[in-house]
């Protein structure tokens, strides 16, 4: 099986053909509308990461960068598996990918995601996914006033002098910030 890992920084309509279903499949609910996604590359704050295994889309992922640089972590806002290759090791594998191309070009110091904070088996499945992966999860909850469900935030640390000094709102804060570069019209505004 020949896996194969890219990344990239603009945006193309065919390419984003091929992923959306995968997308649209993983994330019914909370997905961020295509023209977010779209000038969030425009904008040069994300990047879309793409798994592909014997030529066909096996993941897919968009990632950003929290600042400052000297504590630069790598966000990942979205990350799917297709749900027929799930229990590989795949999901694992893609998210080494994305780890070692963020270290590589952006000298990362984390990888923070955040995770639906419910009681059910599949927000457990998720955490004990992500914990599989070398994540640490925080004890803050973070309620979104436009999303019903509570999340918080996981990290895993790359270097050993990193560390989280709170229960993890901070890290909800660089989250929070993420998602509101994303949303922002214009690049003038700051992004």
């Amino acid at each position: 099986m020949t896996f194969e890992f890219n990344t990239y920084d603009k945006w193309d309509d065919a390419r984003w053909a091929a992923i959306e279903p995968l997308y649209r499949e993983a994330f019914p609910h909370g997905a961020k509308p295509v023209g977010i996604l779209r000038a969030m590359l425009d904008k040069k704050i994300a990047w879309l990461h793409t798994g592909y295994l014997d030529g066909k889309l096996a993941a897919m992922a968009v990632t950003g960068l929290s600042r400052p640089a000297a504590e630069r972590m790598l966000i990942i806002d979205y990350m799917a598996v297709d749900a027929g290759l799930r229990g590989q090791g795949l999901g694992r594998k893609f998210l080494e990918n994305i780890r070692d191309w963020a270290v590589r070009k952006h000298d990362i110091q984390a990888v923070l995601i955040e995770v639906e904070a419910g009681d059910t088996e599949e927000d457990a499945a998720r955490v004990h996914f992500w914990e599989h992966c070398g994540f640490r999860v925080t004890e803050y909850v973070h309620q979104y006033i436009w999303l019903p469900e509570p999340y918080r935030a996981m990290v895993m640390p790359l270097t050993r002098d990193f560390t989280v000094t709170d229960d993890g709102q901070a890290l909800f804060g660089r989250i929070t910030d993420f998602h509101r570069k994303s949303f922002r019209k214009r690049e003038s505004e700051g992004v």
